[in-house]
């Protein structure tokens, strides 16, 4: 009868360690509620490797939406999705992705350069111009950044060069005294049509094949010139009409 106590103790000892070692089962087995087990970052990977882009815009933004995705994990999956909204011309959405992406990790060269031309398709220079330039800082090898950001660069250069002639003639409008010259100074689309006129003729000219052609497409300028004079002010004159075709003629002669 003595024995049983020590049997009992024997037994409650086993129960407790079973009991135990069924937690730790249960913990490492994941089945306990509040595990903290991280994402698989298996699937968005092999969608990108496999360039399926509805796979990659279902799968990765799993991963984007777990929140126990590691910060590198997620940073990957905004990268390729973002990749996969730009082919699929959601531009909105891709900036959108790379946005989140340069707030996890500020020094993605190659999210600044994607972001800057999705900026530029959209017309906004001047973000995609603090992108390229962002990009081409932080890595300054990055050839696709740096021709980027040349040449918009070049192209900011020639719209400013346009906006400081824009609706300003080819002529000094304080010596303007015919009437048509003084029209075209008080308007200016006519202003930019004359000016585009006279820069498509020197180009004309100047690639010209012979002296003869040169010559020739001087002469058909300067009588132009002489009919807009003259004809300016007379009924059914259409001053604007005249020029554009005559603007038209000049391109049309080396196809452009």
């Amino acid at each position: 009868m003595r024995r049983k106590p020590a049997n009992l103790a024997a037994m409650l000892v086993c129960v407790g360690l079973s009991g135990a070692l069924m937690t730790g089962v249960a913990r490492a087995t994941g089945s306990e509620p509040g595990e903290d087990v991280q994402a698989n970052a298996g699937p968005c990977i092999a969608a990108a490797a496999a360039a399926d882009d509805d796979k990659i815009i279902d799968v990765c933004g799993a991963l984007i939406d777990n929140e126990k995705a590691t910060r590198p994990d997620r940073v990957k999956a905004l990268m390729a999705r973002a990749g996969a909204y730009d082919r699929k011309q959601m531009i909105d959405r891709a900036i959108a992705d790379y946005d989140t992406a340069l707030k996890l990790d500020p020094s993605l060269a190659d999210a600044h350069n994607a972001r800057g031309e999705l900026w530029r398709r959209k017309g906004d220079r001047p973000k995609a111009i603090l992108d390229f330039g962002a990009a081409v800082k932080l890595d300054p090898n990055h050839a696709a950044a740096r021709a980027n950001y040349k040449s918009l660069s070049l192209e900011l250069e020639r719209i400013g060069a346009m906006m400081a002639v824009a609706g300003k003639p080819s002529f000094d409008c304080r010596k303007a005294r015919r009437p048509v010259e003084k029209a075209i100074c008080a308007n200016p689309t006519l202003a930019d049509l004359d000016r585009e006129i006279v820069a498509s003729t020197f180009r004309t000219v100047r690639e010209a094949q012979t002296p003869r052609e040169a010559r020739e497409l001087q002469r058909a300028q300067d009588q132009f010139i002489a009919r807009r004079n003259a004809d300016f002010g007379k009924p059914g004159y259409d001053l604007e009409k005249a020029m554009r075709e005559r603007l038209q003629r000049i391109n049309g002669v080396d196809g452009y």
